[in-house]
């Protein structure tokens, strides 16, 4: 068994497990807390609508609980179920056990949370949903405290690591000329989806610190990824650039949790031996004979399988036509990453407005607040990640032209109805619960303040307005009959 354990990792398998495990709680949390609003059976896009849509061939294969029967009451019961077992992996007692306790707590977390992917339609299609899978599967197989992590569990981990920033490399170098001449960073902080409290700050740091974040930025994720898989102490230290440089992206804006799992998984490359400079970091090694042969056995299987999958998402990276944030199986395992491949010169903002009168010059309109887009110009930006709010998050991509016509007329009639679970996802509402007679929804053009005016108005964004997405709509009747098109 000597071959097969990973001695002197137990501190990168206490993170990994225990903080995967945590990112699952808080998916659970967010779903429980926003599915049933964007896609519970009264929904902007009801799953079973969505489920009966695909019912027979094309639906038989999609691995989910909910394919037989949807209601919001069941979903709420996985999502609860799902988040009391990731505190319990939270908080290590399965992990204590033997190897098949924390086998089968994570697999179950990891069907719970596909479950919910697997219906979750645009609400869901994020990279950081399969990264969460990805990751959780392969926890399950790290073992107890009782063996040593597995070899080829961790060499995986770290495959993962390679796939999510060398491919998040190439798809800057392939997409965007601003990556290519070092200017990105004169607009992501400004453009990204999210920007967080410190955002601001970020955008106004000179141009040349810009450029050589972008070139820090390439040699982390093209050249660094490659050093993980070395012997220690080289893996160790890509490791933390790896880590650093997602630290800094954490606290520049707000990417749910896509940096703090890639933090997470980046410790399987980080030995015992790195860390037991720390008073606290003492680890006892589990005997390599106590490892089961069965286990052995499960986990051999499983990186075969991985293997085998491995080669589509190889392929992508090294072709010209790369993929990014895409799954090759019904499962979400080996997957393909990447992100920001373009990035946006300026800022829209699709701005939602009601009235309780009558459309015209005289006509009162006041406008709801989301909690994390921007709105409000004097409202600084506050810091969500690594929460997911969906809506938000939708809402930035209508702003960029991306269809919504499946979801959005469907939002503007539940706000003309005062949905109050639709409400919920929204940090004001500038009517208190009284539904307005009429609501549009109006574009603006969205640029960060600078320092003399942030000093001058007090302001964090100045705005102007760039037309309008649609002019006022009024309630046509039970939302599930508003216009359901793909057009934006």
């Amino acid at each position: 068994m000597e071959l097969f354990n990973a001695e002197g990792y137990e501190f990168a398998r206490q993170v990994l497990q225990r903080g995967i495990a945590a990112v699952y709680l808080l998916a659970f949390i967010s779903a429980a807390n926003q599915f049933p609003a964007l896609l519970g059976e009264h929904g902007l896009l009801p799953a079973p609508r969505y489920l009966a849509r695909i019912k027979g061939t094309a639906g038989r294969g999609i691995p989910t609980l909910f394919r037989r029967h949807y209601s919001d009451r069941f979903l709420l019961a996985v999502a609860w179920s799902g988040a009391a077992v990731a505190a319990l992996l939270v908080a290590g007692p399965p992990q204590a056990g033997p190897p098949w306790l924390p086998m089968a707590a994570f697999l179950l977390i990891w069907f719970l949370y596909l479950s919910i992917v697997n219906i979750g339609q645009t609400f869901y299609a994020f990279g950081w949903e399969s990264l969460l899978l990805e990751a959780g599967f392969l926890a399950a197989f790290l073992g107890s405290t009782e063996t040593a992590p597995p070899v080829t569990v961790l060499f995986l981990f770290r495959w993962l690591v390679f796939r999510l920033e060398f491919g998040a490399g190439l798809i800057k170098m392939r997409g965007d000329r601003v990556w290519r001449d070092l200017t990105a960073l004169y607009y992501h902080h400004e453009t990204q989806p999210m920007p967080n409290p410190a955002s601001w700050y970020f955008h106004h740091l000179p141009k040349p610190l810009h450029r050589a974040e972008v070139l820090g930025n390439h040699f982390a994720q093209l050249v660094v990824p490659f050093f993980l898989f070395f012997p220690q102490p080289v893996a160790g230290i890509a490791a933390a650039v790896v880590i650093f440089t997602q630290c800094w992206l954490v606290l520049s804006g707000n990417f749910a949790w896509l940096n703090v799992l890639t933090i997470l998984i980046t410790f399987s490359a980080v030995a015992d031996s790195t860390v037991q400079v720390l008073p606290w970091a003492g680890f006892a090694a589990p005997d390599p004979a106590a490892t089961p042969v069965w286990f052995a056995v499960v986990v051999l299987a499983v990186t075969a399988l991985m293997l085998y999958w491995a080669w589509e998402p190889l392929r992508n990276l090294f072709s010209s036509n790369q993929l990014m944030n895409a799954s090759f199986n019904r499962w979400h395992l080996s997957n393909a990453y990447g992100a920001f491949g373009s990035i946006t010169r300026s800022r829209n903002e699709v701005v939602l407005e009601g009235t309780l009168d009558e459309p015209g010059p005289d006509a009162r309109w006041l406008e709801y607040g989301f909690k994390g887009k921007p709105g409000n110009p004097s409202r600084r930006p506050r810091q969500f990640a690594p929460y997911h709010l969906r809506l938000d998050w939708l809402m930035w991509f209508l702003a960029l032209g991306a269809a919504g016509g499946s979801w959005f007329p469907v939002l503007l009639q539940k706000l003309l109805e005062g949905d109050r679970r639709v409400l919920a996802l929204l940090r004001t509402d500038p009517f208190d619960g009284t539904p307005p007679r009429w609501i549009r929804a109006r574009v603006y053009r969205y640029r960060f303040s600078t320092p003399a005016e942030r000093r001058a108005d007090g302001v964090w964004w100045v705005r102007e307005p760039a037309g309008f997405l649609t002019d006022p709509v009024g309630l046509i009747g039970p939302s599930s009959d508003a216009p359901s098109s793909d057009a934006p």
